[in-house]
Formats: structure tokens, C-alpha cells, sequence
């Protein structure tokens, strides 16, 4: 993969800290980035972030994860338009994830996506808390915050 530019680095950062203050308030979740790894039903995937229920991951093996996380996120680089990233949110939700956060800089906008299909929020609207992930609803700017 090629670098990622500023507006890509600079949302995958605030996602970050939003899902980290997250789990470090619910111990019982794991947090993974810089392309988080997982295989699933022999496919590879790296997300941008990830949440996995930390019962679920087991023991570090140095290795990708071999089970599904409860989110899975996903920010529009350069050569990611939304119709790619709406199928790579089709792919984690066919192998077990629970929810898929599409984040689109240039729009300013998130796309949660559940079995349930997508809903699109922009800035001014909150994403809504998921019941496997208490207390995570930040708000659209919230995952902008550096690129206002």
C-alpha cells in the first residue's frame, strides 16, 4: 500500500484516539490500527482500526487475528472511493463483523454499516451506540477533529 496522504493520516489518528479513550473506559475490548490484521475463513483483511472483544483474541501469537472483531473501520484515502469501501464493508459483515464504520474525509461524513444496511451521518449528527460497543457514540466532527 502506498502512504497514506494528510487528510487520510490525520482522521485514522482521531479515530484512533476516540476508540481508544473507548476502550480503555471497557477493558473488556481490544483495540488494533496500523492495519489491524485479520484472517478470516482464509482471507486476509487489514482495517484501520478494529475493536475485538478481548475474550474473544486469546493470547498474543504475533500473528493476524483469527477471529472476527465487533468494528471495523475503514477511512477513504486517495484510492478509496465509496463504492469500494461500501464492499469492503460487505465483506467483514460476510465474515462475522458486527459493524463497519466507513469514514470519508472529504465529505466530512461516516457510513455505519450493520446487517441492517448503511446509514450516512454528517457533521452535527452523532454515530449511534451500538449495543456490543457501550458507550461508543462520538460525534461526526468528533473523527475530524484535526482536519476541521
Amino acid at each position: 500500500m502506498p502512504p497514506c496522504g494528510d487528510w487520510q493520516q490525520d482522521t485514522v489518528t482521531d479515530v484512533v484516539i476516540t476508540l481508544g479513550a473507548c476502550v480503555r473506559a471497557h477493558e473488556g475490548f481490544v483495540l488494533g490500527t496500523n492495519e489491524a490484521g485479520m484472517y478470516l475463513a482464509g482471507s486476509a483483511r487489514a482495517a484501520d482500526a478494529a475493536i475485538w472483544r478481548r475474550a474473544d483474541t486469546g493470547a498474543h501469537r504475533g500473528d493476524l487475528r483469527r477471529v472476527p472483531p465487533v468494528l471495523a473501520v475503514e477511512v477513504a484515502g486517495d484510492d478509496d472511493d465509496e463504492p469500494a469501501l461500501h464492499e469492503k464493508a460487505e465483506w467483514y459483515l460476510d465474515h462475522g463483523v458486527t459493524l463497519v464504520w466507513l469514514v470519508l474525509p472529504a465529505p466530512r461524513a461516516v457510513v455505519v454499516v450493520t446487517s441492517a444496511g448503511p446509514v450516512r451521518l454528517a457533521r452535527g449528527e452523532r454515530l449511534p451506540e451500538h449495543p456490543e460497543l457501550p458507550g461508543l457514540a462520538p460525534s461526526v466532527a468528533e473523527l475530524f477533529h484535526q482536519i476541521r
